[in-house]
């Protein structure tokens, strides 16, 4: 049986990881323990032991990697503490999944990668929407018709105005799209920031290494929470349209017909809508087989560079203006 730690206790934690988490456990008996949960706040690490089974709680990290045989460990950590509690897990050889971002900034992300590549430890990133079910059906229909011509992603969000929205949250979109159509080896970035906006709005084009092309829009203040994944080939489209709650469809349109059309339900959990169950079972199959989980901090850097490399343009570009 492979023992479980989970490494943070806070609200995402709560619904992007220990819920698929029990949700594993009472689906598949015998296969995983999940053995303590970890947090500053004890008393919130014993609410995710009543809520979901972990069996221990406890409020700091060492003791409980010194108490419990852990197999692998599921670390959620505010952003400014990914990637020292990453490493201590790397360097310690304890399989782990790590939260995005991947750290703070292009330095850190260079150097959790330095580590990963140094210590050799099986871990993955926490990029939910590579497993999003409705996104991976889209990929899959789309690829048995013929070559990606565009892929064009929408991130709308409402009320967040943190300038470090394009490399924390808006990563998950511009990876989402590197999911589908591969690597980039081109972008460029138009920034909107009109009278009335709050924040930066950005407008993201990109080539792809395949020949696909692509086009990202974020807009943060938009007023409602919402991603929408478009991929479009000769004489098909495919579009995947993911939110809050239980807004999430599929529509594969092919030589002017509707082909296949599918709409979540309001009963079924989030976390199977949005991938974060998927993303649990891909961590323990990588365990159960001893094979690499996937997908690792070098596959997701990429991703990093980019989002930082835009946030660096728009900061030099304000600079000048100002």
């Amino acid at each position: 049986m492979i023992r479980l730690a989970l490494l943070g206790c806070g609200e995402h934690s709560r619904s992007s990881h220990a819920a698929p988490l029990a949700r594993y456990a009472a689906q598949n008996p015998g296969d995983i323990e999940l053995v303590a949960a970890c947090d500053l706040n004890l008393d919130r690490a014993k609410e995710f032991c009543r809520e979901f089974g972990f069996a221990r709680a406890y409020s700091d990290v060492e003791t409980m990697l010194t108490t419990e045989r852990v197999d692998g460990c599921v670390c959620v950590m505010p952003m400014e503490r990914i990637v020292e509690l990453a490493v201590m897990l790397l360097e310690r050889k304890i399989p782990c999944v790590i939260e995005k971002p991947l750290g703070v900034s292009p330095q850190e992300a260079e150097e959790l990668a330095r580590v990963t590549r140094q210590t050799g430890t099986p871990h993955m990133v926490s990029v939910n929407r590579r497993f999003m079910p409705y996104l991976n059906q889209a990929k899959s229909w789309a690829k048995n018709i013929g070559p990606l011509q565009y892929v064009r992603a929408t991130q709308i969000r409402h009320a967040r105005d943190e300038p470090d929205f394009i490399w924390s949250t808006a990563i998950h979109v511009l990876d989402a799209l590197r999911h589908l159509a591969g690597e980039v080896v081109g972008f460029q970035t138009e920034v909107h920031r009109q009278a009335g906006l709050s924040t930066v709005w950005y407008v993201v084009s990109l080539r792809f290494e395949i020949g696909t092309r692509g086009r990202i829009e974020v807009l943060p203040t938009a007023g409602m929470v919402e991603e929408s994944y478009e991929l479009f080939g000769e004489g098909f489209r495919a579009r995947v349209v993911a939110g809050s709650g239980p807004q999430r469809s599929l529509q594969c349109w092919r030589t002017g017909q509707m082909e296949l059309e599918k709409h979540s339900s309001k009963a079924e959990p989030e976390d199977l809508r949005n991938g974060g169950y998927d993303e649990v079972v891909e961590f323990v199959r990588a365990l159960k087989t001893g094979e690499r989980p996937w997908p690792s901090v070098e596959d997701i850097l990429p991703s990093a560079r980019i989002c930082f490399a835009i946030a660096e343009s728009v900061a030099r570009q304000t600079e000048a203006k100002g």
